[in-house]
């Protein structure tokens, strides 16, 4: 009988090819910025992830319907929201930089469970939300933290809806399949999508040219490398969310989400490889310190018995 691997080490392995695949489609936001806007790509990789899933549901006994409506449309509006911004940013900073804002989300999810919910939190955890925020000081650099730059701070405040949608995933949506909540999160962007691009085109703006305007872009004819790169956006999420999904189905929870760090690295490695980028002594070390803090939440999380809460 061949011996098979610690489900651990499969999860790990299926994490680090998630974070692979991802780090390397969102470099290539940039590309599709230049020439198309923020909410006519949205729209066009929902209406691709759409298809796509509709083609594999009867073979893969796909269950797409929710079991209910309001709190699946509810988590999917904030988390489609949180990559709203994500995505907005991604035309502007390194993906890394972009990456380590969003991986803030455990440490607003802590905030969110204590203020909101009223769950109590250890000292250890407060410990790991100061070294996260001190973490994001030093990515963000200190124009940011002066006001300079609204952009530097669009990762972090992605981070926090995403977090918002993460504690909707526990508390809203018990019992959804994964499945449903991929579809639902990918329709709230499309929709996010329509309705940005049509009034962007009924009411258009002064648009700079590049990158600079992919907020402000409304409709564009544009060419066939766009639709390419959008494809290869839409596949890739799915496949990269696929193996995240299987990653927390065959291990604990607890331990999955502190491979989820791995993506810091590999964006920076991607964008490195891709664009010649690097980073600064001080945004490696934040990076690293986000890592830490998000390991230390995640690790006391299941020492305290709690499940984790993931997207």
């Amino acid at each position: 009988m061949k011996p098979t691997l610690d489900p651990v080490i499969r999860a790990a392995l299926l994490v680090l090819a998630f974070a692979t695949v991802i780090g390397f489609t969102d470099n290539f936001v940039r590309v599709i910025a230049v020439e198309a806007g923020l909410w006519q790509f949205h729209a066009i990789r929902t209406a691709m992830v759409v298809g796509l899933l509709l083609v594999c549901a009867p073979f893969m006994a796909l269950r797409l319907r929710p079991r209910r409506m309001g709190a699946v449309v509810a988590r999917s509006s904030v988390h489609g929201m949180a990559m709203l911004i994500y995505f907005g940013a991604l035309a502007f900073l390194p993906v890394a930089v972009v990456a380590a804002g969003l991986f803030t989300a455990p440490i607003f999810v802590l905030l969110i469970t204590r203020f909101v919910y009223g769950h109590a939190i250890g000292v250890v955890r407060i410990a790991a939300v100061a070294l996260g925020f001190a973490g994001v000081a030093l990515v963000l650099g200190p124009e940011a933290l002066r006001g300079a730059s609204l952009a530097a701070l669009m990762p972090v405040v992605a981070g926090a809806f995403y977090a918002m949608g993460n504690v909707a995933t526990r508390e809203w949506c018990e019992g959804e399949a994964a499945e449903t909540l991929t579809l639902g999160f990918f329709a709230a962007l499309g929709v996010f999508g329509v309705i940005g691009v049509t009034v962007l085109t009924v009411l258009p703006l002064d648009v700079p040219d590049g990158a600079a305007g992919f907020v402000l872009r409304g409709w564009v004819r544009p060419s066939a490398s766009f639709y390419g790169w959008t494809f290869v956006q839409a596949a890739g999420s799915l496949v990269g969310i696929a193996m995240l999904v299987r990653a927390y189905q065959i291990a604990e929870a607890s331990r999955v989400s502190v491979f989820e760090y791995s993506a810091l690295p590999l964006a920076a490695f991607w964008g490195w490889i891709l664009w010649g980028e690097t980073l600064t002594g001080l945004a490696t070390l934040g990076m690293g310190m986000i890592a830490v803090a998000g390991g230390m939440i995640a690790l006391r999380g299941r020492q305290a018995g709690e499940p984790s809460i993931s997207a």
